[in-house]
Formats: C-alpha cells, structure tokens, sequence
C-alpha cells in the first residue's frame, strides 16, 4: 500500500503524524510526505516532496493578518471564531500547496492519504484521484466542520483542478484521551509523541535534587510576538524551591532580561525527553505540547495565546490535570499549586494511562489497509 501524507507547514501539524507514518513504514507500507519545506519528515527519515519550494510560509500568515486587520494581540483574543479564522488562513497556504500536492498525487499514485486538519490540499488530492482521505487528527479538538470550510475557502482551488466535491471515502483518527475529547467520533489512536531527535546535554540526564519545570511557548507564539511575555513568570519562579528550564528554540533569549539562578535557558531539546526529567509544565496550549504533556503525565499551567490553545488549555483544567493562567497575569500562588497540588497530579497519572491503552500507531496500519482493500 502507498500513502501520502499531506500536512500544513509547522512542527504541530507535521510531528504528530510520523509515528504513524513510521508504523505504516515498518509494516512494509511506501509512505511519501507532501509539505512546504519537508524539512521536519525529512529529518524524520521520511521521503517528502516540497509543495512550496521558495515561499516563506511565516509571511504568508503575516500578509492574511495584515489584510485582514488582524493584529497579533486580536489572534490572541479570539476564542469562538478562532478557527473560522483558522480555516481562511490555512486555506491560503492549502491553495499556495495545492498544486504540488495535486501533482504529486498524480505522479506516484497512492492508494490512501493521510491529511492533517488545516490541510485542505490533502482531501482535494484524494478527491482529485479518486482515492480515500484520512484525517489525522491533532489534540483533544475534532475540529467537526472544517473540512467543509476549508473545503468552502477553497473554491477556486478545486476549480482550477477541476474537482468538484471531498472525497467520497473519509475517516477521522482521533489521539485525544476518551475523557478530554469533545466528540465520539473517528477511529481511536493513541498519541505517540515525536519531538524530533537530538543530541541530549548533558545537564538533562543528571539527577535533579528538587523538582524541575519546563517552560515553552512552542515556534509559533515566539514567530508572531516573541518571548518577552515570558518576564512575568520569569520573576515569579526565581523565588521558589524548584528549577526551570525555558526551552526556547530559536527565539531570542535577550528578551527575558538576566535569569534567576533557578532558571535555565536552553535552545532546542525534544519535549518528550525534556519532559521524563520534570515534574511539571508550564506552556503556550499548542496541541502537540499539551498532548506531549498528557502522555508523560505531568501538572500543566497553561497560557493560551490564539487558534486551538484556549481549548486546550480549558480541557486541561476542566479535566483537573492542571490550570489555566495569563502570561500578563499569572500568579505565584498558581505556579506553586502546579508543583504542590497533588490532586493535579494524580489525575494527570490517570490521563496518561488513559491514552496508553488506546490502540497504538501500529494497531491502526490495518485499519488503513482495510481502506482500499
């Protein structure tokens, strides 16, 4: 069986589908990613074709906003229409891939394709070979109607390719734990975190004498306004019995000013190993850092900032394995509840072993295959 996998630019949208691409690969499945860049799968060991060789994707984000009048501080205040917004964005890049995408299709003939949500070039691509579409999902969120707003946004887009409706075969894999999930549908999945890989320092494998906390705000809140909002929470945890690390990529790190002797700043680490040496988390809402968090069990404060990330940090707390805060207001009080609370604790254990029983990446290539069978 040959599938292609076509996903939205980003680390969120590409990460949380190569476990599944590799357990479709282990069990002697052809799998072949279509992304702009394809840095992220390539580096993964997976074959990509770039569906947008030369454009910068991060400007493309910043013109819809501009010609929008959409501010980074309006992104952030938007919480019921955040993916009405989503979807005309990423309908935007879907069209700048589409054509790659159609291509490729074409040229190598898969008998299935995998598409992120906000991949609206994936189904057009299945719909365009007569081939079943699968939705890889991201988080908690089924995100229930998008593919018929993407598929609205994209009017001309199918046109041109003379398309006329989606796929008449579609499935849904969700990876969210049964009991965080805001719909029953779709074909359970557990998530299997894949941060990327990396050489480890040496400080991350060292015994901790007290508990340790990591802090991220994922690529994507640092692209759009930095990581200077962090200087509150900065000078909140340099009081405290604890450590921190603040993993933040490539962001510039002259924004947070002088650190306390607690707090450590670090480039890229992968979260899930970041994450086996902490007792907690404090984080953005991203999905793929929430579900990261879910799966190593750990107490999030969550600071949502725009799109998915008020929902996913209001399924944190209203789950009871964490809370939800401001990066402008949050408070000591909360940063100590996130470390002593053990109620958050004991629920985030329960959630982990929630997910762990759901059926893994590899129980899922069957299915897949039943597909087109």
């Amino acid at each position: 069986m040959r599938v292609l996998f076509a996903t939205s630019p980003g680390l969120g949208h590409v990460f949380p589908t190569i476990s599944l691409a590799h357990a479709l690969r282990a069990a002697g499945h052809e799998v072949l990613f279509t992304t702009a860049g394809g840095v992220e799968a390539a580096r993964a060991g997976l074959h990509v074709v770039d569906t947008a060789p030369g454009v910068d994707i991060g400007e493309l984000f910043r013109k819809y906003a501009a010609d929008n009048d959409i501010s980074f501080d309006q992104m952030r205040a938007e919480t019921g229409d955040g993916w009405k917004f989503a979807a005309g964005m990423f309908a935007v890049v879907s069209d700048v891939t589409a054509d790659r995408t159609v291509d490729a299709a074409k040229q190598w003939r898969p008998d299935l394709v995998v598409h992120s949500p906000l991949q609206g070039a994936g189904a057009l691509a299945a719909s365009a070979i007569g081939v079943p579409a699968v939705e890889h999902g991201l988080s908690m969120s089924e995100l229930t109607g998008l593919d018929v707003a993407l598929f609205e946004e994209m009017s001309a887009t199918y046109e041109r390719h003379g398309v006329s409706k989606l796929p008449e075969v579609t499935e849904q894999i969700a990876v969210g734990p049964p009991s965080m999930r805001d719909g029953d549908s779709g074909w359970q999945m557990r998530y299997v975190p894949y941060n990327g890989g990396g050489v480890l320092p040496e400080w991350l494998l060292e015994p901790t004498a007290r508990p340790r906390v990591a802090i991220t705000l994922g690529t994507v809140v640092p692209l759009m306004g930095g990581v200077g909002s962090l200087r509150r929470l900065i000078d909140i945890v340099g009081g405290l019995d604890a450590d921190f690390v603040v993993a933040l990529g490539e962001a510039d790190q002259s924004e947070l000013g002088s650190l306390p002797d607690n707090v450590r700043a670090t480039a890229w680490v992968p979260l899930g190993a970041l994450l086996a040496s902490c007792s907690a988390m404090i984080h953005h809402g991203g999905a793929g850092t929430t579900m990261t968090g879910i799966v190593a069990g750990v107490p999030q404060l969550v600071m949502p900032y725009m799109a998915d990330q008020p929902a996913n940090a209001a399924a944190v707390r209203d789950r009871g394995l964490g809370l939800v805060g401001s990066a402008e207001d949050v408070t000591e009080e909360q940063v100590r509840a996130l470390l002593e609370d053990e109620s958050l604790r004991t629920t985030a254990h329960e959630v982990r072993d929630e997910i762990a029983a759901l059926p893994t990446p590899a129980d899922l290539v069957s299915k897949l295959a039943g597909l087109v069978s």
